[in-house]
């Protein structure tokens, strides 16, 4: 017996296909009526093939999901159903997932099912928490920093009082070491105080960045191999060029350095489509990777690398990484890194969808 004809999907439905989330279409008798690009991509199924059968038929055994559908369907009520786990029809692994069921009103159709893996829903909460994390410590440092202004102020000063005083040549080199170690630490501070400066936002080609960046980085070392891997047709996107262009020097001077200046480095752009970055959803941004080939980032200090004043190399001030995540953010957008021995990946997702 061939499956029923679908009815043609309303045109206020369309949209499901741009979503990367697995969406189902369902009627009142749980016959699926719609799958989109999603759903067939994490079921492996072929909405040609499936539209028309019932929902469990696509899906095997959905006891622990029957009742929300009925609930829905009676009710008119919208539920969530978290750590669901499937056994698709020919497939030998579990699938968990979470099934938010809406009740819709359209010709031939009554719910709506989003599917989210729960590995991805995971994932969204720990850039939520590591956020949250990373902002409350870069207030801490913000607040110390504000402290130790102040006195650093005095310190310097009463040093050249001191010097003034002072015949003794020996006595004011001990003077001048104290004026020289109380304007690094001004210097320092200016630093970590510096990263909320007022953007000024305006139409700009990643790859300019990307060029300007790569002549300074090469000027300052000249046996470094930096390879483009461009993806030429993507679009403007609004931002502050300056900031950017900080940001971006940070990451690839901080692969330099990891390279010991001799090593290769990747500049790599993308379009990722349909992503959530701060907790906003954008149908298109630009991914960003500065990937190089140097000894990796060391493991005890991996999950804090963005955060102030920590740093795998000596001598180091820690805060290159920091501002650049800081300016990333204040682009609405998101910073990580995966790092191995022989390949350490920072990637940069930017919207290009949203004025700033």
């Amino acid at each position: 017996m061939k499956p029923a004809r679908a009815p043609a999907v309303p045109t206020v439905f369309s949209g499901l296909d741009l979503l990367s989330t697995a969406v189902m279409l369902l009627d009142e008798q749980l016959v699926v009526r719609h799958l989109n690009a999603g759903a067939e991509a994490l079921f492996g199924i072929s909405a040609s093939r499936h539209t028309g059968l019932p929902l469990s038929a696509l899906l095997g055994d959905i006891a622990n999901l029957t009742p929300a559908l009925h609930n829905a369907l009676d009710n008119n009520w919208s539920y969530t159903t978290k750590d669901l786990r499937l056994m698709l029809p020919g497939h030998v692994e579990p699938f968990d997932l979470d099934c938010i069921v809406n009740p819709v009103e359209a010709p031939g159709v009554k719910l709506l099912l989003e599917f989210r893996p729960i590995e991805a829903r995971l994932r969204v909460t720990r850039e939520e928490v590591l956020l949250q994390q990373q902002q409350a410590n870069r207030e801490l440092i913000r607040n110390l920093a504000h402290e130790i202004k102040n006195p650093l102020g005095g310190i310097r000063g009463s040093a050249q009082l001191l010097e003034g005083e002072l015949e003794d040549p020996e006595l004011k080199e001990y003077t001048q070491v104290i004026m020289a170690e109380a304007d690094r630490l001004q210097a320092l501070m200016k630093r970590l105080l510096g990263t909320h400066a007022v953007m000024h936002p305006a139409p700009l080609n990643i790859h300019d960045v990307l060029e300007r960046v790569r002549r300074l980085i090469l000027a300052e070392f000249p046996h470094l191999t930096i390879c483009r891997d461009y993806d030429t047709s993507l679009p403007e996107m609004t931002g502050d060029r300056e900031q950017l262009i900080q940001a971006v020097l940070n990451i690839v001077r901080n692969a330099a350095q990891a390279v010991e200046g001799r090593g290769e480095i990747i500049l790599r752009t993308r379009a990722a489509r349909q992503v959530t970055l701060a907790k906003r959803r954008h149908k298109l941004a630009l991914q960003l990777q500065v990937i190089d080939d140097g000894p990796g980032i060391p493991e005890e200090i991996r999950d804090q690398i963005f955060y102030p004043l920590v740093s795998g190399r000596d001598g180091g001030s820690g805060l290159g990484l920091s501002l650049a995540q800081s300016f990333v953010e204040q682009h609405q957008g998101m910073i990580d890194v995966s790092s191995a021995p022989g390949c350490t990946c920072f990637t940069l997702r930017l919207p290009v969808s949203d004025r700033l």
